[in-house]
């Protein structure tokens, strides 16, 4: 029955990923054929087709590389993506590329990314209606700290709130998280305020897990009274996607900060860790799955609006230059960056694969020693007591 119950998780795992990326094709594929252009493919997926069929002039179809999907649209389809796929759609190979508007191609590669948003917002607005739901971010406020962790040896004590990391402001137990992955195994000052409301700077270097790669302090958050699931902290819509799409800006900072971008890019994950995240969060509470597919449809168009050649920022980049310029950039170019980006991009999602595989194993395989295993217990028995009180 276990079995069972775990395939259906996947199963829905599967269905919110291949959810956000169809949703995120549909609106370049709903605006190009409204203004008229020409659409050859929509697939979800890249590479040879586990399954296709063509209506009305339309190629659709599922391909075995579940790293994204495409449109294919002749006249505004990145050149990058032509490479790869072997030519254009339906087999038409040299077709030549008609010049349309700029106007056109920023609408079409804007509505990707537009789409992602409407269906995190329509999520976070159907959250929001409901009732009985627990919102809210953990605290700063500490509980308790493990015996011998860096938190203990620097003084810290239950009660104490952690104000910010390494001079950045944290207001809730996340955004503290956030910023001790940025920090890494650095020694790095946090700003505490103890229960009589007295400030004081301490020294922290953050510990490293063995098998997970993660640091921690090793403190464990006060409890929220209500209880709170991990993807919803806002119950406002807006609030919410406001923060979803700050804590990837927060990221994105971390990666073109010369102290920061070490540490900041060895915490990225792959669609591996991804798709874990969705597991446990499906696992956990369903209206939690619910809360990371809307981040994950945020972060999609987050990221697919930078201004990267072969990503819908890209486009609406060379579109915003021909408006401005009165002139276009030669394909010649616009095709040698967009190939170049695409190869990095794909390097980068291997090495990211990669390092999730790893990860992945070493939590499957690891043993734990007598004493992380008493950690363990510990924080198991702090936090069923905690939860006992509250109830």
């Amino acid at each position: 029955m276990e079995i069972l119950i775990t395939i259906g998780y996947i199963a829905l795992c599967v269905l919110f990923f291949s959810l956000a990326i169809a949703i995120h094709e549909f609106g370049h594929f709903i605006v190009a054929l409204k203004l008229g252009l020409r659409v050859e493919r929509f697939s979800i997926g890249f590479g040879p087709a586990i399954w296709k069929k063509t209506w009305r002039g339309v190629e659709y179809r599922v391909s075995w590389i579940p790293l994204g999907g495409y449109v294919m649209i002749p006249d505004v389809d990145p050149e990058g993506t032509k490479v790869i796929e072997g030519g254009t759609g339906n087999g038409k190979r040299g077709t030549e590329k008609k010049e349309i508007s700029p106007w056109k191609e920023i609408a079409v590669a804007a509505a990707g990314p537009g789409m992602n948003v409407l269906l995190a917002f329509v999520i976070a607005l159907v959250l929001s209606a409901l009732p009985s739901e627990r919102f809210g971010e953990l605290p700063c406020e500490i509980l308790s700290t493990l015996e011998g962790s860096p938190a203990e040896k620097a003084g810290i004590k239950p009660g104490d709130t952690v104000l910010s990391v390494g001079g950045k402001k944290v207001s809730t137990w996340s955004e503290m998280q956030v910023e001790v992955q940025i920090a890494g195994l650095k020694e790095t000052e946090f700003a505490i305020r103890d229960r009589e409301g007295a400030e004081r700077t301490v020294l922290i270097s953050p510990m490293q897990d063995a098998v997970t790669g993660v640091f921690a302090i090793g403190a464990l958050s006060m409890p929220k009274e209500n209880g709170m699931t991990h993807w919803l902290p806002q119950r406002n819509p807006f609030r919410q996607l406001a923060w979803d799409a700050g804590s990837i800006f927060r990221v994105l900072k971390g990666l073109v900060t010369p102290k920061e971008m070490k540490n900041t890019a060895k915490a990225l994950g792959g669609p591996p860790l991804l798709v874990e995240l969705i597991y446990k969060s499906v696992r956990n509470d369903f209206w939690d799955g619910l809360g990371f597919l809307r981040y994950l449809n945020v972060n999609l168009a987050v990221l697919n609006l930078l201004p990267i050649p072969v990503l819908d920022g890209g486009l609406i980049m060379f579109a915003l230059l021909a408006l401005v310029f009165r002139r276009r950039i030669p394909e010649k170019v616009v095709s040698a960056l967009s190939m170049t980006f695409m190869v990095l991009l794909l390097g980068a999602m291997a090495i990211l694969i990669f390092r999730d595989a790893q990860r992945s194993w070493r939590i499957h395989t690891y043993k734990p020693t007598a004493a992380e295993k008493a950690v363990t217990n510990a924080i198991t028995t702090v936090t069923n007591e905690t939860d006992n009180a509250s109830d």
